[in-house]
């Protein structure tokens, strides 16, 4: 059992679910976030100002062998999209788990 975590921007919504069908993952849950990104002024003398932005957080407990494709098509999704924010994918491995 892996934990699968996704994060999106809002407008990716569709594109990741249809992933998570083509992955074979049924089951997963959401969560709006709001990502924030420190930018600058024009000049240093102005103070950083951060930067909002609505996203997503995806998470599912799934099988390893789902890991793999998923993270191709999320590959192929990430290099085919014309965007400066991909989708951001990581595993993390579950040692226990009750439930």
């Amino acid at each position: 059992m892996k934990l699968l975590v996704i994060t999106l921007l809002e407008q990716h919504r569709k594109e990741v679910l249809a992933l998570f069908e083509e992955a074979g993952i049924n089951a997963f849950s959401t969560s709006e976030i709001e990502g924030h990104k420190f930018t600058t002024g024009a000049d240093d003398f102005f103070p950083a100002e951060s930067e909002t932005k609505k996203s997503l957080l995806f998470f599912s407990f799934t099988k390893e062998e789902k890991i793999t494709p998923f993270f191709k098509l999320a590959t192929e999704f990430n290099h085919a999209a014309v965007t400066h924010n991909p989708l951001r994918v990581v595993v993390l491995p579950i040692e226990r788990a009750l439930y």
